[in-house]
């Protein structure tokens, strides 16, 4: 799609190639970023799944003729479409069994039950904040849509969000509109789903949990934030199953995860937020801000590491290392293939374990680096996930040949030995580390990052009320 996005933008005729069961996402991409109706060819089948003697026929058979008739016809641009109803437009009314009905006819909802998004409701969930309900935090990529102040309020009604949020809402927009995060990559196939790290000395206050089932449903607050992302991204950016969202199987919505706070400042740990200033070059900072902050990233795989055993560091760690160890897979492809030295594991400590590492003295940075010598994995296994068992790196390099380019640290070469171990990340600062759940538990959790299909983005919670100009919602004040 962006090759044709690009000579389209210099006057050249184009059709994009997408496989078969893509072109609702190819629609959607090319409407998102200004081409709606852009030409498209489709191949038969799964191309990874296809004899090259089949490809060939097949190509030769369909997709040809559709690459000539999208060269040859006339601008499909003028095509119309059902238009969208106004930001204010009443489009149902009923019964709340009706409404529940239609909402899930029209794919509006995520299958439960939604708060009927009315213009009161709406109104007195933006009342006070002193936000203009049209002003812009940028446009959704893959939709073309304007993430409006009022677009973020009416999926925070659904999703059962109380107006103390709407700061935290506001923030996680920033986020979605940010390039580096790269929202338009929230469908892709392997099913990465966002989750959301928050941190700050207001987050007991908004009613986050950060002690036992902190990444279950059931607190309001962690869930209901986090089902507002999911109706976000469905309603506004598009991602849905017959539009955008091409995941193979699709991980649930995962709860807000807060941080225990109060055991940070305890060890003397900074929060997320702050790691990831450090690990891109910003200041090395110690502690907690004093700012609520909220911390994104799309992630794969999670797995439990239960039942940790061990009163030292050096009792705790190899089991930990092998936690973030085992979640990575195909991953590594964001350390060389998809992109490189792209990758950040997240590793969730609750707080008992963290305070194993307080007690002896040992900060972050320390954590980080004996991680780094546990979470490794053989050579050979390594190579096998970026080549040999995918197709996204070309030419199936060594780690050995990377390393003799310069694409990797020497670490991945010290020995030309197939079953010598390597890490999983370029470095410490890649492993990241949050503190939360039951603070009498012995337990981890490490979640696979998804690199730049969700790049970890970092945004602060600014409580206080704006100074927009406020308008009559129901009056002639809309856009420009």
């Amino acid at each position: 799609m962006r090759a044709s996005i690009a000579a389209e933008s210099a006057g050249i005729p184009s059709v994009s190639i997408v496989c078969e069961g893509f072109e609702g996402q190819a629609r959607a991409t090319a409407r998102g970023l200004g081409f709606d109706g852009l030409p498209l060819a489709v191949t038969v089948g799964h191309v990874d799944a296809q004899s090259a003697e089949e490809l060939e026929r097949n190509f030769v058979s369909s997709t040809v003729s559709q690459i000539v008739g999208g060269l040859t016809a006339a601008d499909p641009s003028g095509e119309e479409e059902n238009p969208e109803p106004s930001a204010v437009e009443v489009v149902a009314s009923g019964t709340i069994d009706e409404i529940q009905q239609l909402f899930l006819d029209e794919g509006w909802s995520d299958g439960h039950p939604v708060v009927p998004p009315t213009l009161d409701r709406v109104e007195l969930f933006l009342e006070g904040s002193g936000h203009d309900p049209w002003k812009t935090l940028g446009v959704a990529a893959s939709s073309g849509r304007d993430l409006t102040v009022w677009s973020i309020a009416v999926n925070a009604v659904m999703a059962g969000c109380r107006p103390e949020h709407l700061p935290v809402l506001l923030a996680l927009v920033e986020i979605l509109a940010d390039p580096a995060y790269g929202a338009e990559h929230s469908g892709n196939t392997t099913g990465a789903d966002a989750v959301i790290l928050i941190d700050g000395p207001n987050t007991e206050a908004l009613g986050f949990n950060a002690g036992p089932g902190v990444m279950r449903e059931g607190v309001h607050a962690n869930t209901s934030v986090a089902r507002w992302l999911r109706l976000y991204l469905r309603n506004v950016f598009g991602f849905r199953s017959d539009e955008h969202d091409k995941a193979t199987f699709g991980n649930p919505t995962r709860p807000v995860v807060a941080q225990d706070r109060a055991c940070l400042q305890e060890i003397g740990w900074p929060s997320i937020s702050r790691q990831l200033s450090t690990d891109r070059g910003g200041p090395s900072q110690d502690g907690q801000g004093e700012e609520d902050t909220v911390s994104m990233a799309r992630t794969n795989s999670g797995t439990l590491i239960g039942s940790v055993f061990g009163s030292t560091p050096e009792e705790i760690l190899p089991y930990l290392g092998n936690g973030l160890a085992r979640v990575t897979a195909w991953d590594l492809t964001h350390v060389h293939g998809l992109g490189t030295d792209q990758y950040q594991p997240l590793l969730v400590l609750s707080p008992l374990i963290a305070r194993v590492f307080g007690r002896a003295g040992w900060s972050l940075e320390d954590v980080q680096a004996g991680l780094f010598k546990h979470s490794k994995i053989p050579a050979q296994v390594f190579e096998n996930f970026i080549g040999l068992w995918s197709n996204l790196t070309a030419g199936r390099p060594a780690l050995t040949d990377l390393v003799s380019s310069g694409v990797l640290p020497p670490v991945f070469a010290e020995s030309d030995d197939p079953g010598r171990l390597v890490p999983i990340v370029t470095r410490p600062e890649r492993l990241l580390i949050a503190v939360s759940g039951d603070p009498t538990r012995a337990n981890a959790f490490a979640l696979s990052n998804d690199g730049p299909h969700g790049w970890w983005t970092t945004r602060p919670v600014d409580h206080t009320p704006a100074s927009d100009l406020v308008c009559n919602i129901g009056g002639d004040c809309g856009p420009a």
